[in-house]
């Protein structure tokens, strides 16, 4: 099952209030959960974040992980959160290592636009468009864009992919995920 981009959603909402002008740049992104053949199998929580050269972020796009439950109570923010009952699947978002250590233990969650549920096996699409939180006046310079996978009874996978911004046209990276992750595609475009 494909899920729909964050400019196809503001589309069929009537409102284009996450369309952006034709010139603007752009980051489309699409993350492969792959089928594995275990014993036990869980969702992935994934975190898709950017980083400038110097390791520092720039902004989470997207963070997927178990939602609470209906009558769980409020998560509440940062590390203090991870504590106690009711947290639905946060207190475990410390598995996402890298993404964790560098943004995560800041963010509070959840987070509009950013939170989502964990994802099944299949392709899953997310798009950024120049002028929103994660991309608003970005300098020019270069960027990594990174995926990370943690799975309960699973393993953990990173992968990295550096770009420049502002995007040269038509511009397409990839990398293949080992055991976590598929195929993670970014198509870049101004």
């Amino acid at each position: 099952m494909r899920t729909p981009s964050l400019s196809a959603l503001a589309l069929a909402l009537g409102g284009g209030l996450l369309a952006a002008p034709a010139f603007a740049g752009r980051l489309d992104l699409s993350v492969q959960i792959p089928q594995l053949d275990v014993a036990e199998y869980h969702r992935p929580y994934v975190a898709v974040w950017l980083e400038r050269e110097d390791r520092s972020p720039v902004g989470t796009l997207a963070v997927w992980y178990q939602q609470p439950k209906k009558g769980d109570k409020p998560a509440g923010e940062g590390a203090a959160a991870m504590a106690g009952a009711g947290e639905g699947g946060s207190k475990w978002l410390p598995d996402l290592r890298q993404w964790w250590r560098r943004s995560g233990r800041d963010l509070s969650l959840p987070a509009d636009g950013v939170s989502g549920a964990t994802r099944p096996v299949g392709e899953h699409a997310l798009s950024v468009v120049e002028g929103s939180a994660a991309l608003a006046k970005l300098p020019a310079g270069n960027y990594k864009l990174l995926v990370e996978a943690a799975r309960e009874e699973g393993g953990r996978e990173l992968l990295e992919l550096p770009f420049q911004w502002p995007a040269a046209a038509g511009q397409t990276l990839q990398a293949q995920g080992k055991s976590e992750l598929g195929l993670v595609r970014l198509a870049l475009s101004r």
